[in-house]
């Protein structure tokens, strides 16, 4: 069976996914046709059920649940790995009404997080994730949420922090930041989507086994970053929840979808989310 598989060539993406789509491991009779996007991109294919599986924000899973089943495998969830609003100087949050914003997407999880963070500050200007802190720098916007790579170079750009959206997550409910996950048309049935599940679940295993070992997949996919930028990226955003999200992983999204609805976001927490 093929399927048409999405995700981003972000060093956590291609390290997960690679043993899967180069021979490496048993793929079960499984196909994949891949095209890589940026998450938002990723966002609204999702939206309207374009691809078999493919990666997406919490966020727009709220949206999607009709048409996809979370996977168990693949989450990018954690402590310590939220968004960031930076700046070129520090600015008074007071202010935050007035700041012009570059986000990663409207329908990523990082706008999500700062519309609960910072209800105010409403100004906010869709951007590709990677040309944010350009953008910034350059003075087209106040401020930018950067995600990805960006918390690993954003000082050295000369920018500074003015917030970590996943300190004041963790600080406020006292859980891990569900970012991103992967999920499979629901239309695939429930074998199919727990064989695509296993069949990460061991991608995930292998990579690690080689691991400090980086495959030219995830180093050509990710050309503009050095290696030690690659590493922290990995080891930041592919952790335990990454196998398997485990209790304390259902609990954190079951959190994120409750503040939404408490916030007005969405009109009920959907039901069955996985497969």
């Amino acid at each position: 069976m093929k399927l048409t598989l999405g995700f981003s060539p972000c060093p956590n993406d291609t390290f997960i996914f690679d043993a899967m789509l180069h021979g490496k491991i048993d793929t079960r009779g499984l196909q994949f046709d891949v095209v890589m996007e940026d998450v938002e991109t990723l966002n609204e294919w999702a939206l309207t059920g374009k691809l078999h599986v493919t990666k997406l924000s919490y966020s727009t899973l709220l949206h999607t649940t009709r048409h996809y089943a979370l996977l168990h495998s693949g989450s990018a969830l954690g402590m310590g790995v939220g968004p960031l609003l930076v700046a070129k100087q520090p600015l008074n949050p007071a202010d935050a009404a007035n700041w012009r914003i570059a986000i990663p997407g409207l329908h990523t999880t990082a706008n999500l997080l700062l519309s609960l963070a910072l209800p105010q500050a409403a100004n906010k200007t869709p951007t590709l994730f990677s040309d944010i802190e350009q953008a910034v720098l350059d003075g087209n916007y106040d401020a930018g949420l950067i995600i990805h790579e960006g918390r690993f170079t954003y000082a050295q750009k000369g920018l500074v922090k003015l917030m970590d959206l996943g300190d004041w997550w963790e600080h406020t409910v006292q859980a891990a930041i569900p970012l991103g996950g992967i999920v499979a048309k629901r239309e695939l049935g429930h074998d199919v989507a727990a064989t695509i599940d296993a069949v990460l679940k061991d991608s995930i295993a292998y990579a690690w086994k080689n691991y400090p070992t980086l495959s030219h997949y995830v180093t050509d996919n990710a050309q503009e970053m050095q290696e030690d930028v690659m590493r922290q990226h990995i080891n930041l955003y592919v952790n335990e929840y990454t196998a398997d999200l485990g209790n304390a992983g259902r609990s954190a999204i079951q959190t994120l979808f409750a503040k939404a609805q408490e916030a007005g976001m969405i009109d009920a927490q959907p039901n069955n989310i996985f497969y």
